[in-house]
């Protein structure tokens, strides 16, 4: 019983820990959160009904289960995919399906927004315009809107920079209908780059938004 005790305070040590750290992308951090999670709950249901062994059992089905997606992948998911597939086909706007069930909209900032600025550039305009009207389809989900910038300029510059690119697209959906608190927003400076620094192409990688939606299932 003491090893079990010991081995979930290890555990839900770890989701805070997880949650908190900076060196890992977005869906990692989810991922990694949800299975320590799942892990934390199959033990303590393993645990009431097998003792010991059922725990240990119940953290290693849990934690499976928790890393596999913590979010729904509907047909409503899958629609809003193709949507903006097809909204953004040839603009350099990447749409994706994560490994956790998020839809994910990969943003080059040179798409969206001129160096060192964080207004909305036209050519944008059009693509927020039908993700706004996807999200109002689909009222259930929640959307996280996170800037990144290259190591370009100090950290004093890009942070601030990251986070006011992901608030002012946050806005812009605002402004056409999208409740408020649907929306989170965070900005990574230069901190989780896809990209090498060193080249102009890994810089123009690296600035970007990233926008993932999410359906938790009911």
């Amino acid at each position: 019983m003491n090893k079990l005790i010991i081995s979930l305070s290890t555990i839900a040590i770890g989701v805070a820990t997880l949650s908190g750290c900076a060196n890992m992308s977005e869906t990692q951090r989810t991922t990694a959160t949800g299975g320590a999670i799942g892990a934390l709950a199959g033990a303590a249901i393993g645990a009431a009904t097998g003792g010991g062994k059922g725990a240990a059992a119940g953290a290693a089905v849990g934690g499976a289960l928790g890393a596999g997606g913590g979010y729904l992948w509907s047909q409503r998911m899958q629609e809003q995919k193709a949507t903006m597939e097809q909204a953004t086909a040839g603009t350099g706007v990447g749409v994706s399906q994560t490994a956790d069930n998020r839809l994910k909209l990969d943003i080059p900032s040179d798409v969206g927004f001129d160096t060192g600025r964080y207004d909305i550039k036209p050519n944008l305009s059009p693509i927020l315009e039908r993700f706004a009207t996807t999200l109002n389809q689909n009222p259930v989900t929640t959307v996280n809107i996170i800037g990144h910038t290259d190591s370009s300029g100090s950290d004093a510059i890009n942070q601030p920079l990251s986070v006011n690119r992901a608030s002012a697209t946050r806005d812009y959906l605002v402004a056409r209908g999208v409740a408020a608190n649907r929306i989170g927003i965070d900005g990574r400076g230069a901190r989780e780059p896809v990209g090498d620094n060193s080249t102009a192409a890994g810089r123009a990688m690296n600035r970007r938004i990233e926008i993932y939606v999410a359906e938790a299932p009911r």
